[in-house]
């Protein structure tokens, strides 16, 4: 009988652990493989070249250029994403009529394709735009042909997107953390008469501490990957201000066929994100813990 039970279990989990060894294991341990070697797609020769690919990477400055990005749109993005998504996430968590709708209305843009997002704000951005048009209202001085084709400003613009657009999803994540919190504690705290900035400072903040930290990894990882808005907006430019990490893969990979070179790259954003991941979660812990 219990044999049994134990080939129905894995005839139960057969179909995932497939899915799993095709679509994740075998990918990751092929696209090693050919990191190691100089495999192009139009050349027939495959040459074991073993980390050459990786030396050269760190002497390419086209791929230090795309690191630099990556690392200035996640240095810009997080803090601002993460405050945010808090603020709205306070706000929204108090009793009012319509909450609801802005819940909702703050959260659309999550669920909506980044590919359409990134169309809308193209236009807004471009020169006659509605942005375009009001930073002129208001004396900005924006750039001439918009602010997608100026280097200066092309990627704080694809940065401000991103905030817009993650800050809803965070602050559910925010709004599920503030309610788990005891309301007791507040009433605690008031009957003591601390004031609303010492309940935030010593009663939500401290609460929040788990969900913050899954916040800001998620939002790390994710903006080390940034990829669809530079595709649909940029292309990686002006004059390779949008070259993001991800974008070099693909151009390299998928637009020069230089697949083995890609590969190599791609491992070693692998390894960033991991570090910084892990780096985030020994500061914050060791941090909260003091």
């Amino acid at each position: 009988m219990k044999s049994n039970r134990g080939i129905n279990g894995w005839l139960l989990f057969s179909p995932w652990i497939l899915t799993f060894l095709i679509f994740w294991m075998f990918p990751l341990v092929y696209s090693f493989v050919i990191s190691l070697t100089d495999y192009r797609l139009l050349d027939p020769t495959i040459n074991w070249i073993g980390f050459s690919n990786y030396q050269k990477l760190f002497s390419d400055p086209d791929f230090i250029l795309s690191l630099k990005n990556s690392f200035i749109f996640a240095i810009g993005t997080i803090p601002f994403t993460t405050i945010i998504s808090l603020g709205l996430a306070l706000l929204l968590n108090n009793q009012f009529r319509g909450r609801t709708f802005f819940r909702a209305s703050y959260f659309m843009p999550s669920i909506t394709s980044m590919v359409v997002i990134a169309l809308i704000f193209s236009n807004l951005y471009a020169r006659g735009g509605y942005i375009h048009l009001l930073a002129q209202l208001i004396g900005l001085n924006p750039p001439v042909n918009g602010f997608l084709l100026s280097q200066k400003t092309a990627l704080a613009s694809i940065m401000a997107m991103d905030i817009w657009m993650a800050s809803g999803y965070y602050m559910l994540l925010f709004l599920g953390g503030l309610q788990t919190i005891p309301t007791e504690l507040y009433e605690a705290a008031r009957l003591s008469g601390a004031s609303r900035w010492q309940q935030f400072r010593h009663i939500t903040l401290p609460m929040l501490k788990p969900v913050t930290l899954f916040i800001i990894v998620i939002n790390s990882i994710k903006s080390f990957q940034v990829f669809i808005e530079i595709f649909v907006m940029t292309k990686g430019g002006p004059l390779n201000s949008t070259f993001t990490g991800v974008y070099f893969v693909y151009e390299t990979g998928l637009r020069q066929f230089n697949f083995g070179y890609a590969s190599a790259a791609a491992y070693i954003l692998f390894a960033i994100i991991g570090i910084v991941s892990i780096i985030q979660f020994k500061a914050l812990q060791t941090k909260w813990q003091a």
